[in-house]
């Protein structure tokens, strides 16, 4: 692995160390249909909207999320295909 890849690599599992992020891709990755408003967090976290907030905008920027905003809320939905990358990566 060269050092860039390994740059990047390092940079998507900082994202992962951490309980909140984890339990959020948990919550995603259960959801019936693969994805979870924003609005349903708090509760299902048991913190506020904006800790949420704040764990799920780390998650998107490291492309482990996507979002999409539909109207007033946003939806987020796992990047397989990334966490899939991740893996494979650890594998090697």
């Amino acid at each position: 692995m060269n050092r860039e890849r390994a740059e990047e690599l390092a940079g998507t599992l900082k994202a992962l160390a951490d309980p909140t992020r984890l339990q959020l891709l948990s919550i995603i990755a259960t959801a019936a249909d693969g994805e979870v408003c924003a609005c349903d967090f708090p509760e299902l976290l048991d913190r506020s909207q904006s800790t949420a907030s704040h764990h799920l905008s780390q998650l998107v920027a490291a492309g482990i999320l996507e979002r999409e905003q539909r109207g007033k809320w946003a939806w987020f939905r796992l990047r397989r295909d990334r966490l899939a990358a991740v893996a494979e990566a650890l594998r090697a």
